[in-house]
Protein backbone atom coordinates (compact mmCIF):
# COMPACT_ATOMS: atom_id res chain seq x y z
CA UNK A 1 0.00 0.00 0.00
CA UNK A 2 2.44 2.16 0.98
CA UNK A 3 4.60 1.88 -2.35
CA UNK A 4 1.13 2.37 -4.54
CA UNK A 5 0.47 5.29 -2.82
CA UNK A 6 4.02 7.17 -3.09
CA UNK A 7 3.57 5.95 -6.76
CA UNK A 8 0.48 7.86 -6.82
CA UNK A 9 2.53 10.82 -5.16
CA UNK A 10 5.54 10.91 -7.39
CA UNK A 11 4.35 10.21 -10.61
CA UNK A 12 1.23 12.82 -10.45
CA UNK A 13 2.55 15.50 -7.65
CA UNK A 14 -0.68 14.60 -5.15
CA UNK A 15 -0.27 14.56 -1.24
CA UNK A 16 0.72 11.19 -0.37
CA UNK A 17 -2.05 11.28 2.32
CA UNK A 18 -4.81 11.33 -0.21
CA UNK A 19 -2.89 9.46 -2.36
CA UNK A 20 -2.84 6.73 0.71
CA UNK A 21 -6.53 7.35 2.56
CA UNK A 22 -8.32 8.37 -0.61
CA UNK A 23 -7.36 6.82 -3.95
CA UNK A 24 -5.84 3.39 -2.63
CA UNK A 25 -8.23 3.06 -0.17
CA UNK A 26 -11.48 3.67 -3.33
CA UNK A 27 -9.11 1.14 -5.59
CA UNK A 28 -9.51 -1.48 -2.91
CA UNK A 29 -13.15 -0.94 -2.03
CA UNK A 30 -13.78 -1.19 -6.07
CA UNK A 31 -11.54 -4.35 -6.70
CA UNK A 32 -13.35 -5.73 -3.47
CA UNK A 33 -16.91 -5.02 -4.73
CA UNK A 34 -16.43 -5.92 -8.21
CA UNK A 35 -14.76 -8.96 -7.36
CA UNK A 36 -18.38 -9.64 -5.50
CA UNK A 37 -20.04 -9.53 -8.72
CA UNK A 38 -17.97 -11.88 -10.50
CA UNK A 39 -20.17 -15.04 -9.32
CA UNK A 40 -23.24 -13.03 -9.51
CA UNK A 41 -23.90 -11.89 -13.10
CA UNK A 42 -26.05 -14.34 -14.78
CA UNK A 43 -29.16 -14.70 -16.79
CA UNK A 44 -32.97 -16.07 -15.74
CA UNK A 45 -35.15 -18.44 -16.86
CA UNK A 46 -38.59 -16.77 -17.61
CA UNK A 47 -41.85 -18.86 -17.28
CA UNK A 48 -44.29 -18.05 -20.11
CA UNK A 49 -47.25 -19.77 -21.35
CA UNK A 50 -46.91 -22.36 -24.12
CA UNK A 51 -44.00 -24.75 -24.86
CA UNK A 52 -41.35 -22.28 -24.70
CA UNK A 53 -37.98 -22.17 -22.92
CA UNK A 54 -37.60 -18.47 -22.64
CA UNK A 55 -34.22 -17.17 -20.42
CA UNK A 56 -31.84 -14.58 -20.30
CA UNK A 57 -28.15 -14.99 -20.66
CA UNK A 58 -25.14 -12.27 -19.87
CA UNK A 59 -22.49 -12.35 -22.43
CA UNK A 60 -18.95 -10.61 -21.95
CA UNK A 61 -18.38 -7.64 -24.85
CA UNK A 62 -15.37 -8.81 -26.05
CA UNK A 63 -12.17 -6.49 -25.87
CA UNK A 64 -12.41 -3.74 -23.92
CA UNK A 65 -10.46 -0.95 -24.40
CA UNK A 66 -9.98 1.79 -21.70
CA UNK A 67 -8.05 4.80 -21.67
CA UNK A 68 -7.38 6.59 -18.37
CA UNK A 69 -6.20 10.28 -17.66
CA UNK A 70 -3.58 11.48 -15.52
CA UNK A 71 -5.48 13.21 -12.43
CA UNK A 72 -6.51 10.16 -10.25
CA UNK A 73 -4.34 6.78 -12.48
CA UNK A 74 -4.48 4.37 -9.85
CA UNK A 75 -8.13 4.52 -8.68
CA UNK A 76 -8.73 4.78 -12.49
CA UNK A 77 -7.13 1.77 -13.31
CA UNK A 78 -9.22 0.07 -10.80
CA UNK A 79 -12.62 1.55 -12.08
CA UNK A 80 -11.87 0.46 -15.33
CA UNK A 81 -10.61 -3.11 -15.16
CA UNK A 82 -12.58 -4.06 -12.57
CA UNK A 83 -15.76 -4.30 -14.27
CA UNK A 84 -14.95 -5.20 -17.00
CA UNK A 85 -12.88 -8.06 -15.74
CA UNK A 86 -16.00 -9.33 -13.57
CA UNK A 87 -18.08 -9.66 -16.36
CA UNK A 88 -15.88 -12.11 -18.59
CA UNK A 89 -14.20 -9.41 -20.72
CA UNK A 90 -10.14 -8.92 -21.69
CA UNK A 91 -9.09 -5.66 -21.52
CA UNK A 92 -6.42 -3.10 -23.01
CA UNK A 93 -5.65 -0.36 -20.80
CA UNK A 94 -3.72 3.10 -21.74
CA UNK A 95 -2.53 5.06 -18.86
CA UNK A 96 -1.84 8.64 -19.10
CA UNK A 97 1.62 9.31 -20.54
CA UNK A 98 2.17 11.73 -17.62
CA UNK A 99 1.31 9.04 -15.03
CA UNK A 100 2.20 5.53 -15.92
CA UNK A 101 4.23 4.23 -12.78
CA UNK A 102 1.16 2.93 -10.86
CA UNK A 103 -0.63 1.41 -13.49
CA UNK A 104 2.39 -0.74 -14.88
CA UNK A 105 3.04 -1.95 -10.79
CA UNK A 106 -0.58 -2.73 -11.18
CA UNK A 107 0.68 -4.97 -14.17
CA UNK A 108 3.39 -6.79 -12.66
CA UNK A 109 0.70 -7.68 -9.60
CA UNK A 110 -1.67 -8.82 -11.90
CA UNK A 111 0.62 -11.15 -13.57
CA UNK A 112 1.86 -11.98 -10.21
CA UNK A 113 -1.43 -12.98 -9.00
CA UNK A 114 -1.69 -15.46 -12.05
CA UNK A 115 -4.32 -13.99 -14.63
CA UNK A 116 -3.81 -15.61 -17.82
CA UNK A 117 -1.68 -14.03 -20.71
CA UNK A 118 -3.79 -11.42 -22.36
CA UNK A 119 -6.62 -10.70 -20.13
CA UNK A 120 -5.40 -7.65 -19.00
CA UNK A 121 -3.12 -5.50 -21.28
CA UNK A 122 -1.08 -2.51 -19.89
CA UNK A 123 0.29 -0.52 -22.75
CA UNK A 124 1.67 2.61 -22.10
CA UNK A 125 2.15 5.79 -24.97
CA UNK A 126 0.82 8.87 -26.02
CA UNK A 127 -2.97 9.74 -27.20
CA UNK A 128 -2.21 9.83 -30.53
CA UNK A 129 -0.68 6.22 -31.27
CA UNK A 130 -1.41 4.50 -28.25
CA UNK A 131 -5.25 6.06 -27.56
CA UNK A 132 -5.58 6.38 -31.48
CA UNK A 133 -4.72 2.58 -31.88
CA UNK A 134 -7.16 1.26 -29.48
CA UNK A 135 -10.30 4.11 -30.74
CA UNK A 136 -9.81 2.85 -34.69
CA UNK A 137 -8.83 -1.13 -33.72
CA UNK A 138 -11.52 -3.31 -35.39
CA UNK A 139 -10.96 -5.93 -32.59
CA UNK A 140 -11.86 -4.14 -29.94
CA UNK A 141 -15.51 -4.07 -29.03
CA UNK A 142 -15.63 -1.49 -26.47
CA UNK A 143 -13.65 1.98 -25.88
CA UNK A 144 -14.51 3.84 -22.41
CA UNK A 145 -12.62 6.84 -21.60
CA UNK A 146 -12.02 9.35 -18.72
CA UNK A 147 -10.35 12.66 -20.14
CA UNK A 148 -11.30 16.07 -22.13
CA UNK A 149 -13.90 16.74 -24.10
CA UNK A 150 -11.97 17.37 -26.99
CA UNK A 151 -10.54 13.88 -26.91
CA UNK A 152 -13.40 12.03 -26.38
CA UNK A 153 -15.41 13.77 -29.61
CA UNK A 154 -12.08 12.24 -31.16
CA UNK A 155 -12.78 8.99 -29.94
CA UNK A 156 -16.47 8.61 -30.56
CA UNK A 157 -15.69 9.91 -33.82
CA UNK A 158 -13.15 7.24 -34.18
CA UNK A 159 -15.60 4.53 -32.57
CA UNK A 160 -17.88 5.39 -35.81
CA UNK A 161 -14.94 4.98 -38.49
CA UNK A 162 -14.03 1.96 -37.19
CA UNK A 163 -16.00 -0.90 -36.28
CA UNK A 164 -19.03 0.92 -34.37
CA UNK A 165 -17.28 -0.38 -31.01
CA UNK A 166 -19.95 0.82 -28.22
CA UNK A 167 -18.25 3.83 -26.42
CA UNK A 168 -18.70 5.08 -22.80
CA UNK A 169 -17.49 8.99 -22.51
CA UNK A 170 -16.62 10.36 -19.01
CA UNK A 171 -15.77 13.95 -20.26
CA UNK A 172 -14.91 17.71 -18.54
CA UNK A 173 -17.67 19.67 -16.66
CA UNK A 174 -17.87 23.37 -15.39
CA UNK A 175 -20.29 21.80 -12.17
CA UNK A 176 -22.13 24.40 -9.78
CA UNK A 177 -22.12 24.43 -5.64
CA UNK A 178 -25.33 26.54 -5.05
CA UNK A 179 -25.10 27.86 -1.09
CA UNK A 180 -28.66 29.67 0.13
CA UNK A 181 -28.79 32.07 3.05
CA UNK A 182 -30.10 29.86 6.10
CA UNK A 183 -27.44 26.87 5.35
CA UNK A 184 -24.52 26.33 7.92
CA UNK A 185 -21.97 28.83 7.06
CA UNK A 186 -19.25 26.85 8.19
CA UNK A 187 -19.92 23.95 6.80
CA UNK A 188 -20.83 25.41 3.35
CA UNK A 189 -17.44 27.06 3.25
CA UNK A 190 -15.43 24.16 4.15
CA UNK A 191 -17.13 21.72 1.61
CA UNK A 192 -17.36 24.72 -1.34
CA UNK A 193 -13.73 24.74 -0.70
CA UNK A 194 -12.78 21.22 -0.59
CA UNK A 195 -14.96 20.41 -3.90
CA UNK A 196 -12.60 22.50 -5.66
CA UNK A 197 -9.73 22.41 -4.37
CA UNK A 198 -9.35 18.58 -3.51
CA UNK A 199 -6.47 17.33 -5.92
CA UNK A 200 -5.17 20.61 -6.80
CA UNK A 201 -8.40 21.49 -8.64
CA UNK A 202 -7.60 18.60 -10.85
CA UNK A 203 -11.05 16.99 -10.85
CA UNK A 204 -13.61 16.56 -13.28
CA UNK A 205 -15.92 16.90 -10.41
CA UNK A 206 -14.20 20.54 -8.92
CA UNK A 207 -17.30 22.40 -7.65
CA UNK A 208 -15.31 25.51 -9.85
CA UNK A 209 -19.22 28.11 -9.90
CA UNK A 210 -19.90 28.41 -6.27
CA UNK A 211 -22.89 29.94 -6.20
CA UNK A 212 -23.82 32.12 -3.19
CA UNK A 213 -27.25 33.86 -1.83
CA UNK A 214 -26.96 37.71 -1.51
CA UNK A 215 -27.12 38.13 1.75
CA UNK A 216 -23.96 36.13 3.19
CA UNK A 217 -22.22 36.64 0.22
CA UNK A 218 -19.39 38.49 1.64
CA UNK A 219 -19.26 37.27 4.30
CA UNK A 220 -18.66 33.50 2.13
CA UNK A 221 -16.42 35.11 0.44
CA UNK A 222 -14.19 36.48 3.33
CA UNK A 223 -14.18 33.09 4.90
CA UNK A 224 -13.61 30.96 1.95
CA UNK A 225 -10.48 33.64 1.56
CA UNK A 226 -9.27 32.35 4.91
CA UNK A 227 -10.00 28.87 3.94
CA UNK A 228 -7.74 29.38 0.63
CA UNK A 229 -4.64 31.02 1.99
CA UNK A 230 -4.54 28.32 4.77
CA UNK A 231 -3.64 25.89 2.83
CA UNK A 232 -0.13 24.21 2.95
CA UNK A 233 1.74 24.29 -0.05
CA UNK A 234 4.86 21.73 -0.85
CA UNK A 235 6.68 18.67 -1.06
CA UNK A 236 3.49 16.53 -1.16
CA UNK A 237 6.03 13.80 -0.20
CA UNK A 238 6.14 15.40 3.70
CA UNK A 239 3.65 15.58 6.30
CA UNK A 240 1.66 18.70 6.84
CA UNK A 241 1.54 19.50 3.29
CA UNK A 242 -1.83 19.19 1.93
CA UNK A 243 -1.55 21.23 -1.22
CA UNK A 244 0.84 19.87 -4.20
CA UNK A 245 1.80 21.28 -7.57
CA UNK A 246 0.05 21.04 -10.92
CA UNK A 247 0.56 17.98 -13.30
CA UNK A 248 2.79 19.44 -15.89
CA UNK A 249 3.80 22.73 -17.60
CA UNK A 250 1.06 23.11 -20.16
CA UNK A 251 -1.58 22.70 -17.61
CA UNK A 252 -0.30 25.18 -15.11
CA UNK A 253 -0.17 27.47 -18.52
CA UNK A 254 -3.49 27.10 -19.02
CA UNK A 255 -4.43 27.54 -15.62
CA UNK A 256 -2.64 30.82 -15.07
CA UNK A 257 -3.83 32.45 -18.63
CA UNK A 258 -7.32 31.69 -17.54
CA UNK A 259 -6.51 33.52 -14.05
CA UNK A 260 -4.98 36.41 -16.17
CA UNK A 261 -8.13 36.08 -18.53
CA UNK A 262 -10.21 36.77 -14.99
CA UNK A 263 -8.92 39.54 -13.82
CA UNK A 264 -9.04 41.22 -17.62
CA UNK A 265 -12.86 40.70 -17.67
CA UNK A 266 -13.49 42.48 -14.43
CA UNK A 267 -13.65 39.71 -11.81
CA UNK A 268 -12.10 40.63 -8.21
CA UNK A 269 -9.34 38.71 -7.25
CA UNK A 270 -9.55 37.94 -3.26
CA UNK A 271 -6.16 35.80 -2.65
CA UNK A 272 -3.47 33.85 -4.75
CA UNK A 273 -3.51 34.10 -8.59
CA UNK A 274 0.45 33.21 -8.75
CA UNK A 275 2.97 30.74 -9.26
CA UNK A 276 4.47 29.93 -5.65
CA UNK A 277 7.43 28.97 -4.76
CA UNK A 278 10.93 28.74 -6.50
CA UNK A 279 10.98 25.69 -8.50
CA UNK A 280 7.92 22.99 -9.25
CA UNK A 281 4.63 23.99 -10.90
CA UNK A 282 3.06 25.36 -7.80
CA UNK A 283 -0.37 27.98 -8.09
CA UNK A 284 -1.51 29.42 -5.06
CA UNK A 285 -4.92 28.79 -4.56
CA UNK A 286 -6.92 31.39 -5.75
CA UNK A 287 -10.51 33.23 -5.23
CA UNK A 288 -12.13 35.22 -7.59
CA UNK A 289 -15.20 36.84 -6.41
CA UNK A 290 -17.79 39.45 -8.22
CA UNK A 291 -17.63 36.56 -10.95
CA UNK A 292 -20.46 36.85 -13.77
CA UNK A 293 -21.57 34.13 -16.12
CA UNK A 294 -20.05 35.40 -19.68
CA UNK A 295 -16.55 35.70 -18.02
CA UNK A 296 -13.90 33.05 -19.12
CA UNK A 297 -13.26 31.46 -16.10
CA UNK A 298 -17.53 31.11 -15.35
CA UNK A 299 -17.45 29.07 -18.81
CA UNK A 300 -14.14 27.37 -18.85
CA UNK A 301 -13.17 24.04 -17.29
CA UNK A 302 -9.79 25.52 -15.54
CA UNK A 303 -8.80 22.13 -13.71
CA UNK A 304 -6.58 23.97 -11.25
CA UNK A 305 -6.83 25.79 -7.95
CA UNK A 306 -9.11 28.32 -9.15
CA UNK A 307 -12.41 29.40 -6.95
CA UNK A 308 -14.82 31.63 -8.72
CA UNK A 309 -17.87 32.44 -6.38
CA UNK A 310 -21.00 34.24 -7.60
CA UNK A 311 -23.94 35.91 -6.26
CA UNK A 312 -27.47 35.51 -6.68
CA UNK A 313 -30.96 36.74 -5.49
CA UNK A 314 -33.78 33.88 -5.94
CA UNK A 315 -33.48 30.45 -6.41
CA UNK A 316 -35.25 30.55 -10.03
CA UNK A 317 -32.32 32.75 -10.94
CA UNK A 318 -29.66 30.36 -9.84
CA UNK A 319 -31.07 27.47 -10.98
CA UNK A 320 -31.47 29.17 -14.77
CA UNK A 321 -27.57 30.11 -14.54
CA UNK A 322 -26.36 27.10 -12.93
CA UNK A 323 -27.65 25.15 -16.12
Amino acid sequence: RLLLATLEALDSGKVFLMAYFVDLMATIKTLRYYGGWADKVHGKTIPVDGEYFTYTRHEPIGVCGQIIPWNFPLMMFAWKIAPALCCGNTVVIKPAEQTPLSALHMAALIKEVGFPPGVVNVVPGYGQTAGCAISHHMDIDKVAFTGSTAVGKLIQKAAGDSNLKRVTLELGGKNPNIVFADCDLEYAVEQAHSGLFFNQGQCCLAGSRVFVEEPIYEEFVRRSVERATSKILGNPLLPGVDHGPQIDQKQFDKIMELIESGKREGATLECGGSAWGQQGLFIQPTVFSDVTDDMRIAKEEIFGPVQQIMCFRSIHEVIQRAN
